[in-house]
């Protein structure tokens, strides 16, 4: 089993998971998965539309937001940072968290941003994408 890490009351992180390990999300009151890993990243990785269909099944919508370190943050930081403050309970995943961990950072107000690197890297995450945007 996959571990979820907590970066806020409706936002947690965690390495890619099984896609049957969706249940066990669902089951714990998330609504919305936010896949910030692109495909084929690694062989045993399971793939968006596995992932997406079992997030569907488990009742959850499913965003994909695929990043890596040369495309970050991505196209449209602005409407994840959208999702992340949704008010759903949101689940993020990629290979490690620490892309989902960086995304939220980015995606934070300026005068939340001290607040949030300062909770990411309490829980041990390499913030060094976010810190490239300044």
């Amino acid at each position: 089993m996959f571990q979820l890490i907590n970066l806020s009351d409706s936002l947690a992180v965690s390495p890619q998971p099984a896609p049957e390990d969706m249940a066990a999300v669902a089951a714990q009151g998330f609504t919305t998965v936010v896949c910030n890993r692109p495909d084929g990243e690694s062989a045993d990785q399971p793939s968006r539309q596995e992932m997406e269909a079992a997030a569907s099944a488990a009742g959850m919508k499913f965003v994909y937001y695929p990043v890596n370190p040369a495309t970050f943050p991505g196209e449209d930081l602005a409407g994840l940072g959208r999702v992340f403050d949704s008010g759903d309970k949101v689940f993020a995943f990629c290979r490690t968290g620490t892309r989902c961990a960086n995304l939220w950072v980015a995606t934070r107000a300026p005068q939340s941003k001290a607040a949030a690197v300062e909770r990411a890297k309490g829980l041990g995450f390499d913030l060094s994408l976010s810190e490239r945007l300044g």
